[in-house]
């Protein structure tokens, strides 16, 4: 038989398209590779994930030199951004857990003048009384979890109520009064009840809250932890119900300088890591707490007064940051209000000047010196090496943007020495970009839990 070879050009042509495939056939392999390791890699223990997760959305991740703690990623309402990050943050943030209804919050979001303090008051403020007579209806008439779900509401608008109020204003105190009251009133309708506690500080007490699990043995116990503009109803509203949900007790109180703490002198110091024994010392007097698992989560904040916490207490078992503040100086160098000038501020709205003014007030810094929050914050450290517990840092990919949040949670990473270690950044394309992730509760208490579940089972062993 005769073999007829081709052409000298169709053998040309033959062999680039076999060089072509042979690219193509490499090329595929290589990626199959990649899936098959990224598969791997994410069916890896959380708790031993000592590396960070990159965001979902892809690509580096644009870095800022300034840091806004109050910036969104998205528009939610409000052209002012201060207003629309308390809007979008605190408020819709709290509508998975009961703390506001959308329609309610949005009908209220309506009658608000743009950037302006006086209005944002007075409509949350109308909003909560509303609430707060459905609520007292249903609990005459002996409907308690409809008066439970109201009145929590209520507790909670009067709450968005007191942001932009200026300290020394009465309203201040008098409404901060009224959401604890409603929410005390709120928390006996649970099954079982929140109680709300006292801890005897200083001539002075650390209110909170208390919430046991289901159950009559004692089990694991989350210590929520807030940061310089926080109430413990924040705390509540932020992550309780996926605490309850997953068989955790909750705890959540106000630190000095939460609350109305200020109001008594009792402002944020630098050994946060005091007031923290105080409430730990509380937490494990309580017999519905395991005092082996003990764990405690802090954000904004809370990011500095838990690892201190941590560092000088190893009755806590393990340890979550939202995101972690291993400095706070250098950090508050960089936020926009310590660097404005006298130009930038008569610029700023109502709202957002009373928010900082507010700050101040916290911190222990005269309200129209805001650039004092720089000095202010010296000593607020922690040094990693001396947390020995496991670690969670969570981080919306909005704060991520800031080169100091980069470089402060890199430190924590390096110098924590307990490998069960992780760094999650949380994605902006899910809704989880801005300061503390309190725009996607869900995602961060699935983060949270997880790891917590995987850790202080191995605490256990």
């Amino acid at each position: 038989m005769t073999l007829k070879y081709p052409a000298r050009g169709t053998r040309i042509m033959s062999r680039r398209l076999f060089i072509t495939l042979s690219v193509l056939v490499i090329v595929a392999l290589l990626l199959a590779m990649v899936v098959i390791a990224s598969g791997m890699h994410s069916q890896t223990s959380a708790a031993e994930n000592t590396t960070a997760v990159t965001p979902k959305s892809g690509g580096n991740i644009q870095t800022n030199t300034v840091f806004d703690a109050h910036d969104t990623a998205i528009r939610y309402y409000f052209n002012d951004k201060d207003m629309d990050f308390h809007f979008g943050s605190l408020v819709l943030g709290s509508t998975v857990n009961h703390g506001a209804e959308i329609g309610e919050a949005f009908n209220t979001a309506e009658k608000i003048r743009d950037g302006d303090a006086a209005s944002w008051q007075e409509e949350w403020f109308r909003m909560a009384q509303r609430a707060e007579v459905r609520g007292e209806q249903s609990l005459a008439a002996g409907h308690k979890v409809s008066a439970r779900d109201q009145l929590q509401r209520a507790a909670y608008y009067y709450r968005i109520s007191l942001i932009s109020i200026v300290p020394g204003d009465p309203r201040l105190q008098e409404r901060a009064q009224k959401s604890r009251a409603l929410m005390k009133t709120a928390g006996k309708l649970f099954d079982p009840p929140m109680e709300y506690f006292e801890i005897p500080y200083e001539g002075t007490v650390l209110p909170g809250y208390f919430r046991k699990a289901a159950g009559d043995k004692p089990t694991k116990t989350l210590l929520m932890i807030g940061g310089g503009e926080t109430f413990a109803e924040d705390l509540i509203f932020n992550i309780a119900p996926q605490a309850y949900d997953r068989g955790y007790n909750f705890i959540t109180v106000d630190l000095p300088g939460q609350g109305l703490l200020p109001m008594e002198g009792k402002t944020f110091r630098p050994d946060m890591y005091v007031p923290m024994k105080a409430v730990v010392d509380y937490a494990l007097s309580r017999p519905e707490v395991d005092p082996n698992q003990l764990a405690a989560y802090g954000y904004s904040g809370g990011g500095n007064f838990v690892p201190q916490a941590a560092m000088h207490d190893p009755r806590l078992a393990a340890i979550a940051m939202n995101s972690g503040v291993v400095d706070a100086y250098p950090l508050f160098s960089t936020m926009p209000a310590v660097l404005a000038s006298q130009k930038d501020t008569a610029s700023w709205t109502t709202f957002h000047a009373n928010v900082v003014k507010s700050i101040c007030w916290r911190w222990g810094v005269p309200m129209d010196n805001p650039s004092g929050l720089v000095e202010a914050n010296k000593g607020f450290t922690f040094d990693p090496a001396q947390v020995k517990v496991p670690v969670l840092l969570l981080i919306g990919e909005g704060d991520y943007k800031s080169q100091e949040i980069q470089r402060q949670q890199k430190v924590i990473m390096d110098g924590l020495p307990n490998p069960l270690k992780k760094m999650v950044i949380l994605p902006a394309d899910e809704g989880a970009a801005n300061h503390c992730t309190m725009e996607n509760r869900s995602l961060a208490a699935q983060e949270l839990f997880d790891w917590l579940d995987e850790v202080l089972g191995k605490v256990r062993q």
